[in-house]
């Protein structure tokens, strides 16, 4: 209900699809519906409604559409991609299967990411299917795996023995399924962790039949890393072997010829004409053809046998060509006594070798890539010291565990120097902890009882304990390793540039091949150019050959494909390191263009803690009444005003302890003005001057003076109302966070406009503009009419980057072309923003854009080497410059330079790893420090 228009039916669309799960929704503005299609294991059809209500309109379940779709997200690994053209291979194969939802393929992760419904399909299908297109699949994750732990067990040597495991396991409470496998000892348990845990089921399983059974962590197996540096070595071993057969090959057809003895003993002809050399070099280059090189003929069949086209295809062809006129050269000259042809061995061999060289060096490079997630997975501790406590709080015993085994509600101790080993609260100690490699906040921050901590941060000096509330996979640490995986995997719409490049781009390149060794072969023919130009030992076919070769193996389409996917796995990897997390291409790409930034006031660019500074009673009521009908009102409030309130009425509670405020009936929250309610039968109203107006509540003068004088020192004015009569004014202050002038000034000279947008009254927001040096000021804005200006804004030409704190933003949030959360903590999965700042300085924005600008500054580089490189290179191989200059590429410096340019692409993706925030920002650091 509310919905007016289309831009509402947009705004509700919008804020729908941000939520992660969601297949599909469809508005109706007509009828007041929405349909959405989603995920149940990431989300609810009640975060769905909540989501729509944050956007401002009201929203209730229509119970008899609710429809059950289930869907199950799964990863898979895919080994032998090389360039876009196999990723659209293996997506239409994986989209033609019925229960397939969406797919997304990365050839730089070298990962699948399929939504599939389990009833239709299953993931061993899906497995099967890629593995038919051609390439080796494994499976990562099935989308059942976000609570379910894998365990080895010791000691069953029969299926009885594990059925009765099974069963035990299955008995306990919070336990929702249990799978075994006897061949690997293995029991794989899904499970609620807020009810159970992997403690327990150990435990559980220790103690059944004989206690002769003994389980830990099933070890983990065929991770990205280990895989990764399997196919190095692989690489390595290839290029070796290719070099044992193509090193004798180089020296027997370039070297020895010039050495008069070693010559003629090569040139010894054994039948007809054949020679010693032409025999020892088809000799070596066989093994070198289809043994090393068999991963090029099976890697371009998989690519025919599915009517497409891969690098793969380009060098078998260019290689095959050299290879067998070769062959033929040798047979023709032991057949006939005048025959005087070439061989081109050292032409396939050297291609080949040059091409794993070039491979090899690329997956070392693509490795790389990833270091950040690798980086970020070893920051969690291996062991927790566990601690059991009595009823009063006293350490009755201390255990190490593995930190795996950490369960919902443990206590666990952290000394100093150690990790904190998961996600908590402390609950006894104070101490320092280095939150750096989660936040980049630099300087260790405080902690002492009640304060949250985060999992894998470091504890500087001194013992705390704390309460485990987030383990396992709904960690801090897990769930960014998660957001930065799916961020690596989303494609930024620039990519799709390079993808409807290489659907044209083979098929081109080999009818561009072909017609240049025909164009050669003619000229040679009817004499169009002098004999003069044929080098020593060749003739015009041959010399065609050569040039149709070159241009065929030159050609890279891997770089093109591989330009921005790697530079977003840096860019994103980066920005996770520090405090920055970026949900994929797409927020990357959009966050580069930013030329406005509209800026939430409270908690934003204020410190987002209000203190009630000053308190004006305008009628004879006693202090401590005053205080507790407004506490007692405020504290159903969620509002950062209302808390400040309450907190100022708890100092002048006589009974510190006892927190209890007298009931109030009928609350109602009046979004951007106030609050009501009934307290001892009085009417109590609290808020701005509109609400009393709303209520026609006559406000004094006195009350105007106080207002006024309030809002010009930049404080917030609130009214009281107690049965209709104005009975005191509250002035609230937010001061400004520290740096705030400083880092608007930063945006000005990146040449970005910064607006204010908030909910407070027009002087005291003009007042806190006027501080930090903001010129746009929308005052009196309710959470829907601050997406409304940011719509007007995008109306304009601008694109709007909305910064908030979560709270009371979401409709602007996702009404922006760039949503930020600021502040968010752990609680990174704020679902309106795309980017996530993980603390609350205002410099993460300009980190932010900066490494935005930074990321795409390297894709556009990227494409230009990889653009520019077959521009320039394929005419070079052509022969372009062979008649002004008798310049022209041979086939294997071709193949090296296509190696090069795939290295190149890569190398330049890996530059942003030394990337460093603006200096402006060092002396924000400087400032910050002097204001504590």
């Amino acid at each position: 209900m509310g919905m007016t228009c289309s831009a509402c039916a947009g705004s509700v669309e919008k804020a729908i699809k941000r939520l992660p799960g969601i297949r599909e929704a469809v508005i109706d503005v007509l009828n007041n519906k929405a349909q959405v299609l989603f995920y149940p294991s990431f989300v609810n059809a009640e975060t769905i409604r909540e989501t729509i209500e944050d956007v401002g309109f009201e929203a209730k379940l229509i119970e008899d559409e609710i429809y059950d779709r289930s869907t199950q997200v799964c990863r898979i690994r895919i080994n032998g991609m090389t360039c876009t053209s196999c990723t659209s291979t293996i997506e239409s194969a994986l989209q033609a299967i019925r229960g397939v939802q969406m797919v997304q393929v990365a050839l730089a992760t070298e990962e699948a990411e399929i939504h599939y419904d389990p009833k239709i399909v299953s993931y061993n299908q899906l497995v099967k299917t890629i593995e038919d297109t051609g390439y080796e699949a494994m499976l990562i994750s099935s989308g059942e795996d976000i609570s379910k732990i894998d365990l080895k067990i010791d000691g069953v040597r029969t299926d009885h023995s594990m059925r009765a495991i099974k069963e035990s396991l299955q008995a306990l409470p919070g336990v929702q399924d249990v799978n075994m496998s006897l061949k690997h000892n293995k029991i794989s348990v899904s499970y609620k962790p807020e009810m159970t845990g992997p403690r327990t089921f150990i435990n559980e399983i220790e103690s059944t039949g004989s206690r002769s059974f003994k389980a830990s962590i099933y070890p983990k197996v065929g991770g990205r890393e280990t895989h990764r540096k399997e196919e190095i070595k692989q690489y390595y071993r290839s290029f070796l072997w290719s070099l044992v057969f193509t090193v004798p090959i180089f020296l027997t057809s370039m070297v020895f010829l010039y050495i008069p003895g070693i010559k003629h003993a090569f040139d010894t002809e054994i039948v007809n004409m054949m020679s010693v050399g032409m025999l020892l070099r088809w000799v070596l280059s066989t093994p070198v053809q289809f043994i090393i090189g068999r991963r090029f003929y099976s890697g371009s069949y998989k690519a025919l046998r599915h009517g497409s086209a891969n690098m793969d295809v380009l060098i078998a062809l260019g290689t095959n060509g050299a290879y067998f006129y070769s062959v033929y050269s040798v047979l023709r000259a032991a057949t006939s006594k005048d025959f005087k042809g070439t061989d081109f061995f050292e032409t396939s061999a050297m291609l080949i070798s040059f091409i794993l060289l070039g491979k090899y060096l690329e997956v070392l490079a693509k490795g790389k890539t990833s270091e950040a997630i690798a980086k970020l997975m070893d920051l969690a501790p291996g062991t927790a010291t566990l601690l059991t406590l009595d009823d009063e709080g006293n350490v009755m015993s201390e255990e190490e565990i593995d930190s795996q085994l950490i369960q919902k509600n443990d206590v666990i101790k952290v000394i100093p120097g150690a990790k904190v080993a998961s996600d908590g609260f402390v609950i006894w100690g104070q101490s320092h902890v280095n939150e750096s490699m989660i936040t980049g906040e630099a300087r260790p921050v405080a902690k002492r009882k009640g304060d949250t901590v985060i999992g894998g941060t470091l504890n500087v000096n001194g013992v705390l304990r704390i309460k485990a509330t987030w383990v396992g996979s709904e960690s801090a640490l897990s769930q960014i390793v998660r957001l930065v995986e799916s961020a690596q995997l989303a494609k930024a719409p620039v990519q799709k540039f390079a993808d409807r490049i290489s659907k044209y781009f083979v098929p081109l390149v080999i009818i561009f091949s072909f017609s240049t060794w025909l164009a050669w072969f003619l000229a040679g023919k009817f004499h169009w150019y002098p004999d003069s130009w044929i080098p020593f030992s060749m003739d015009d076919f041959e010399l065609a050959l050569q040039f149709g070769i070159s241009v065929m193996v030159i050609a890279c389409p891997c770089a093109l494909g591989l330009a921005t996917p790697t530079a977003v796995m840096v860019g994103t990897g980066v920005g996770a390191t520090q405090g920055v997390l970026i949900k994929g291409g797409q927020a990357l790409e959009s966050a580069h263009k930013v030329n406005c930034i509209v800026f939430d006031k409270t908690g934003t660019l204020t410190v987002g803690k209000p203190v009630v500074i000053d308190k004006r009673l305008l009628t004879s009521i006693a202090v401590q009444d005053f205080n507790e009908l407004i506490a007692a009102t405020e504290v159903n409030s969620e509002h950062p005003l209302a808390k400040a309130i309450v907190e100022h009425a708890k100092k002048f509670r006589e009974d510190g302890e006892n927190l209890a405020w007298p009931e109030a009936q009928d609350f109602i929250s009046i979004t951007g003005h106030g609050v009501k309610a009934i307290v001892r039968n009085k009417e109590i109203i609290i808020g701005n001057k509109s609400l009393m107006l709303d209520h026609n509540i006559a406000i004094p003068l006195d009350a105007e003076d106080i207002l006024a004088e309030a809002e010009g020192k930049a404080q917030t004015g609130i009214l009281v109302s107690i049965d209709r009569e104005v009975a005191g004014v509250l002035a609230i202050s937010d001061p400004l966070k520290p740096g705030a002038k400083e880092a608007i000034s930063v945006l000005g000279t990146m040449k970005i406009r910064s607006i204010m947008v908030t909910g407070d009254n027009f002087r005291t927001a003009n007042s806190i503009a006027n501080e930090v040096g903001i010129k746009t000021v929308v005052a009196e804005a309710k959470p829907e009419q601050k997406a409304e200006k940011v719509k007007d804004l995008q109306a304009s030409g601008y694109t709007v980057a909305m910064v908030g704190d979560g709270i009371n933003d979401s409709p602007a949030l996702v009404a922006a072309d760039v949503g930020m959360a600021i502040g968010a903590g752990t609680d990174i999965a704020i679902e309106a923003a795309d980017i996530v700042l993980m603390k609350s300085n205002l410099e993460d924005v300009i980190t932010a854009i900066d490494l935005s600008r930074r990321t795409f500054f390297h894709i556009r580089l990227n494409y230009f080497w990889a653009l520019g490189y077959n521009v320039i290179g394929i005419p070079i191989a052509a022969g372009i410059l062979f008649p002004s200059t008798r310049f022209r590429l041979p086939p294997w410096i071709a193949g090296a330079a296509m190696a090069a340019s795939s290295v190149s692409v890569v190398c330049c993706s890996l530059l942003l790893k030394y990337y460093r925030r603006p200096k402006k920002l060092d002396k924000l650091e400087m400032h910050g420090i002097k204001i504590e």
